[in-house]
């Protein structure tokens, strides 16, 4: 469907597109996102706060670069709750096949939070059940996790994180959708590279002039 270039963050590309990954603690989001970025399939820890990762694509023709938010799901964690959120084209609800609560969670706590805080009205939703590959422990049927998206208007996917079954195309059909969607295309995504203009050096002041200060920098907003 689309193909994805290795580990190049700084490369040209058509549209650039935030995705958001939310749900609750243990479902995988993390290891999700590694698997998709590096093709790691490592056991991760919590993630703290908020993580993000870019990773540059081609779909659909196109050149995609995306950079993808990894939430933590812990209630006390997340403060920083609407800024995940906050210009997001599209967003991942995962949930664990083998743990019903954190199925159940999502149409009573993230599907609602989602519908808050997400400040693009068009943005493209879809639901994901990770850790098909524990078949054997799987507690939330495909059916139903098909029956829940449709119910939400959200597209749907099973995949592996661990075994990288359905990965890639997670990501790849949310961003074709998001590009069948003319509002999030008017959006200021079609940014391509920007090239900064190098400052021009700083001159000496004529003589008998005291030099100007050089301004002091604020502080970090998320320190």
């Amino acid at each position: 469907m689309g193909s994805s270039s290795p580990g190049r963050s700084n490369g040209s590309y058509d549209l650039s597109f935030k995705i958001t990954l939310v749900g609750a603690p243990g479902v995988g989001k993390s290891s999700l996102l590694a698997s998709f970025i590096s093709n790691s399939v490592d056991v991760l820890p919590p993630t703290i706060g908020v993580d993000f990762k870019i990773k540059l694509l081609t779909v659909g023709g196109k050149r995609l670069k995306l950079t993808i938010w990894d939430t933590a799901g812990q209630e006390k964690l997340r403060t920083l709750t609407p800024s995940y959120y906050r210009g997001a084209h599209g967003i991942i609800l995962v949930y664990d096949v083998t743990c019903r609560e954190t199925f159940t969670n999502l149409a009573d706590i993230w599907a609602k939070e989602v519908e808050l805080y997400s400040t693009n009205q068009d943005c493209v939703k879809m639901l994901v059940g990770n850790k098909v590959d524990k078949e054997s422990e799987r507690l939330v049927s495909r059916e139903e996790g098909i029956a829940l998206a449709k119910e939400l208007g959200y597209l749907f996917l099973e995949c592996s994180a661990k075994t990288r079954e359905n990965v890639e195309q997670c990501f790849e059909e949310l961003a074709l959708k998001i590009m069948t969607v003319p509002s999030l295309l008017e959006g200021g995504s079609s940014t391509g590279v920007k090239i900064k203009e190098p400052k021009p050096e700083s001159q000496p002041p004529p003589p008998g002039q005291p030099s100007t200060p050089r301004p002091q920098p604020e502080g970090d907003c998320c320190s």
